[in-house]
């Protein structure tokens, strides 16, 4: 339970997500790198390259910083600690509980995730360079996937976990592997 809920820890160095562009006048993929603090280029100035390339098309410029940045950190900070202080001082039925408890902060994230991809692909600047239509006469949105791979014009857009979301995943199967560790020595007792 403690070095499961420690390998969440690790969300502070590295990358939660990516999302990928790959289009023919961009022989090298542009890429941003998730955190729970920050966006980041995968290559220098990829995420200058998107914004410059969004803007044609009425996108919103990727910030340096939403709110979420402020609250990621805090609540993983406390989930640590949290699974820690129940790893070492709590019966083994609270493991369970701390999963439960990290699973839905997992779905609101990503529920998260996905409303700033709506809007931020959906509210598009009307006077912009380029207005593209949907066959059925309606702007045409440019969301990136919230999972796996979409075509978007001329682009391949990815957006798929990195190594911190599988350091978290390892992490909370640990803890769940506790929980039944606990309820088999329990059980012999």
């Amino acid at each position: 339970m403690v070095i499961g809920s420690l390998l969440l820890a690790g969300l502070f160095i590295l990358p939660l997500w990516n999302i990928t562009l790959e289009a023919p006048q961009y022989p090298i993929p542009l890429g941003m790198n998730i955190h729970i603090n920050k966006f980041a280029d995968v290559h220098e100035f990829d995420i200058k390259n998107i914004n410059l390339m969004n803007h044609y098309v009425g996108m919103q410029y990727i910030p340096e910083s939403i709110p979420e940045f402020a609250i990621f950190p805090i609540v993983i900070g406390v989930m640590v600690a949290l699974g820690v202080l129940i790893g070492i001082f709590a019966n083994y039925k609270w493991f369970i509980g701390w999963f439960i408890l990290m699973s839905i902060l997992g779905v609101v994230g990503m529920y998260d995730f996905y409303l700033w991809e709506y809007d931020y692909g959906h509210n598009l600047d009307p006077k912009a360079i380029m207005n593209f239509k949907n066959p059925d006469g309606s702007p045409m949105g440019f969301q990136p996937p919230l999972f796996g791979t979409k075509h978007i014009l001329n682009f391949i857009a990815h957006s798929y976990p990195r190594s911190g979301a599988y350091m978290m995943l390892v992490g909370m199967m640990m803890t769940v592997a506790a929980f039944f560790v606990g309820k088999k020595e329990a059980a012999k007792q």
